[in-house]
């Protein structure tokens, strides 16, 4: 699961980033001051407040009740019963949370009310902005438990992703696990082989081996290595399986910015192993062309193989490869393309990524 990358946005991590704690409170506080001020403004309107010291004292008034009402929406209506999804109690509390701010402000209303010549109070426009201030205490308060609901809903999905990549993790390490065992008893009854047969082409095989060792040791813990590293163990590989074998040659081209270039380490082996393994021929002379090409950001790598006039086996498929296509999916999802081809002679592989 790939969540949208909006959500590592400035405006996301100031609504659920604790470092943007305390300017969260400030911005819940000028909303409420901007409420406090229109009720203000209203009551100077209708002559409600005729000094300097009544307008200071309605607005903290005001500006305790408003924020009163949101953190007891923060704190206590919010997790006591939308965040354990007890949404009937939720909003029944808010309701009866509004209604009672209202209540207060009515009767602050009612004790600066001017009756004027005709000593009767204004209950019509004390109505119209109940009416208005019951809209905007309402989604003053309820915008609040939207915002913890959506900073529940973020840490929800960021412990996902954490989980997702970490089990994605141990996944690759698991297949790379079952891939090197494989190669590693492959190389080592080579030398076994090249042991009976020719004893120093044995110690050149195992002088080799040991460095490819250390580059399996060193690299196969890293995230990414350079391309050209594991080009160059590619080489030492077939380099050794030419050793052992009169009748087997192979060839690695290589175009564009190969130097630079960086990939998860032993990507490519596998073919490079199947391509050896299945393509010997008693009666004719095997190989193993590798190309590796860079283009706008897009590495293309090719192997091509011969194969036997007969064959007991096909080449496709294997626990091998089929390690290899899921961890190419563990990396790269629909950033890459596989492509496998059988011909009378030439068995190719086609794989292309994106760098």
């Amino acid at each position: 699961m790939y969540i949208n990358s909006n959500i590592d946005s400035p405006f996301i991590r100031l609504l659920v980033s604790p470092g943007h704690k305390i300017l969260r409170h400030i911005i819940l506080l000028v909303l409420n001051l901007g409420i406090v001020m229109g009720t203000v403004w209203y009551m100077q309107d209708q002559g409600m407040l005729s000094t300097t010291t009544e307008k200071y004292f309605i607005m903290l008034i005001y500006t305790c009740i408003f924020g009163g009402g949101c953190y007891l929406t923060l704190y206590v209506l919010t997790p006591r019963f939308l965040l354990k999804d007890k949404w009937g109690n939720y909003f029944l509390y808010l309701l009866g949370l509004v209604s009672l701010v209202l209540v207060c402000m009515i009767i602050l209303q009612l004790n600066f009310q001017d009756k004027g010549n005709s000593g009767h109070i204004n209950y019509y426009s004390i109505g119209i902005n109940f009416l208005s201030s019951f809209l905007s205490l309402f989604l003053l308060f309820a915008g609040v438990s939207t915002l913890v609901l959506f900073q529940s809903w973020i840490r929800d999905v960021k412990q996902a992703q954490e989980l997702e990549s970490a089990t994605m993790q141990l996944e690759l390490k698991l297949l790379e696990n079952q891939i090197n065992p494989h190669f590693l008893f492959n190389m080592l009854n080579n030398a076994n082989i090249m042991i009976k047969k020719d004893p120093d082409i044995a110690v050149q095989i195992i002088y080799k081996l040991e460095d490819m060792l250390r580059y399996l040791m060193k690299e196969n813990s890293r995230d990414k290595v350079y391309l050209k590293q594991d080009i160059l163990f590619l080489n030492d590989y077939l380099e050794l399986e030419k050793t052992r074998r009169d009748d087997f040659t192979y060839t690695i081209h290589e175009n564009g910015d190969i130097g630079n270039a960086q990939i998860p380490p032993l990507l490519f082996i596998t073919f490079v192993e199947n391509a050896v393994k299945h393509n010997l021929d008693s009666n004719a002379a095997s190989f193993a062309n590798l190309s590796f090409d860079i283009t706008k950001n897009k590495l293309t790598f090719i192997c091509e193989n011969s194969v036997p006039h007969k064959t007991k086996h096909t080449q496709a498929g294997g626990i091998g490869l089929n390690n290899v296509e899921r961890r190419l999916n563990l990396l790269y999802g629909n950033n890459y393309s596989l492509e496998q081809t059988k011909s009378d002679n030439i068995y190719t592989v086609k794989l292309e990524l994106k760098l």
